[in-house]
């Protein structure tokens, strides 16, 4: 055998590994390419190399930050802390509410990480949301138990329409935790009567139908009243600007009477989840509109009605421009406990 020449089965494995290389470039190549484009995958940044056939169009690609830019404000002590500290003391209530923006993506994300947070320092708790309706209380529990799809679920528990960026992550969380998640709120056509028609709506549901909202409600003309009326001035109803004052009045206390039916509801269903866990001393995080939860009004004076002996915590996440220049005011110091200011969603250019 001529000593200069590689043996037959050295040839081969020289002439199949360029083969084999090219093999691993081009899966390599389709795997970066598919995590670039994954739904939510972060964009590439400027510069980087790229192998050619890979380009990745940035401009329909989101970038995705695991940061969530935040500064927390303790009112009690009327000064700036962290986020840990704020889980810490919370984490001793009882009760915790989070008053959200509806349409925020920086608030979601805050929420889970309250969950996170807390879920770190307590071992029984429970997830109550607005977002839910308690009619809709046994496909929850079904889904939450593995017993049907999360297709089937939501097919028939009427979520929210960003359910799935929005609230999604915290149910699942819950449910990978073995949490129960309560359906708090009363079902939306239920309040939708009380405000055409008023509270003697509710008398005249059958006994099924009436469970679905608290048992005792109450609507006192108070400063939660006033506020609310400022918001109704606010954002009127169609027609509103035709009525006359008094007529005005007579359909702002109507509105009033459904948001106190949706706050004495969701108190109620805090209040007794409390007390089917009480052995495990829970802690029940409930999550709606900040309006609900604000100056310890609405459902947070309800549902402290319920619990006198709980400690009940609130927190506010605030969305605003700049988080460099912060002072809240004294008003502001009195909407929570906690106010969690956040960075708003950058605006939107107009098209030109």
């Amino acid at each position: 055998m001529d000593a200069t020449r590689p043996a037959p089965t050295a040839r081969r494995r020289a002439t199949r590994m360029p083969t084999r290389i090219a093999v691993f470039v081009s899966a390599l190549a389709s795997r970066i390419v598919a995590a670039a484009t994954a739904v939510g995958a972060a964009q590439v940044p400027s510069g980087a190399a790229q192998l050619p056939g890979t380009a990745v169009d940035t401009a329909a690609t989101p970038v995705v930050s695991s940061y969530v830019p935040e500064r927390v404000y303790d009112s009690r002590r009327k000064r700036f802390t962290d986020f840990e500290a704020m889980l810490a003391d919370l984490a001793r209530a009882d009760v915790v509410f989070v008053g959200e923006q509806h349409d925020d993506p920086n608030t979601h994300r805050l929420e889970l990480a309250i969950l996170e947070g807390l879920f770190r320092r307590r071992r029984s708790i429970v997830l109550a949301l607005e977002m839910f309706e308690r009619d809709v209380q046994p496909l929850l529990d079904r889904y939450l138990a593995g017993e049907i799809a999360e297709e089937t679920f939501l097919a028939d528990a009427r979520p929210w329409p960003r359910y799935r960026t929005d609230y999604r992550p915290l149910v699942e969380f819950a449910r990978v935790h073995g949490w129960p998640v309560v359906a708090a709120n009363v079902p939306r056509k239920l309040a939708n009567e009380v405000s055409k028609t008023g509270l003697g709506s509710l008398a005249a549901l059958a006994d099924g139908e009436r469970a679905w909202a608290a048992r005792t409600l109450a609507c006192p003309l108070d400063r939660y009243f006033d506020r609310f009326a400022v918001s109704m001035r606010e954002h009127p109803t169609p027609g509103a600007k035709d009525q006359s004052p008094e007529a005005a009045r007579q359909t702002t206390k109507r509105f009033y009477y459904a948001q106190c039916v949706k706050d004495g509801t969701m108190a109620e269903s805090i209040a007794e989840a409390v007390r089917r866990a009480a052995p495990d001393r829970p802690l029940v995080v409930h999550i709606s509109g900040a309006f609900h939860s604000d100056y310890r009004q609405g459902a947070v004076a309800r549902t402290v009605r319920r619990l006198p002996e709980k400690t009940v915590k609130v927190v506010t996440i605030v969305p605003v421009d700049d988080l460099d220049r912060l002072e809240p005011t004294g008003d502001d110091r009195k909407r929570a406990d906690y106010l969690v200011y956040t960075l708003s969603p950058p605006k939107t250019r107009p098209v030109k």
